[in-house]
């Protein structure tokens, strides 16, 4: 991987997170391929699933609707071909979870998502 495609694919994450903490659903929906994979970290033990442009925007909507004061902090990022891992701090106002997102990025925009998290 070349520094530059490197840093391309570490900047396509930076401004997924950065949409993330905004809670601005449509910028983050703008970084997913149309067939986009994300794997919630509940209900354990595996997760849920959720395919396509459709599904992944339902689960943000509702996610920022019932979590106003969701906010990741990325502790550590690092990247490698196509992925990147981002350990990550996950606060909601009374309490935090640490935990792992595993993304695939395909010409500059998310195709995959899964979220790992401790406990």
């Amino acid at each position: 991987m070349s520094d530059l495609t490197r840093a391309a694919t570490l900047a396509t994450i930076e401004r997924f997170n950065e949409a993330f903490n905004r809670h601005d659903v449509d910028a983050v929906m703008a970084l997913f391929t149309d067939d986009c994979i994300f794997e919630n970290t509940s209900p354990a033990p595996d997760g849920e699933r959720h395919v396509g442009q459709d599904a992944v925007r339902a689960f943000w909507e509702q996610f920022f609707a019932a979590s106003p004061q969701a906010h990741f902090t990325a502790e550590d990022i690092f990247a490698s071909n196509d992925r990147v891992c981002v350990r990550w701090r996950y606060d909601w106002g009374e309490g935090h979870v640490r935990g792992v997102d595993v993304f695939r990025v395909v010409d500059g925009r998310v195709a995959e998502k899964l979220s790992y998290v401790k406990g």
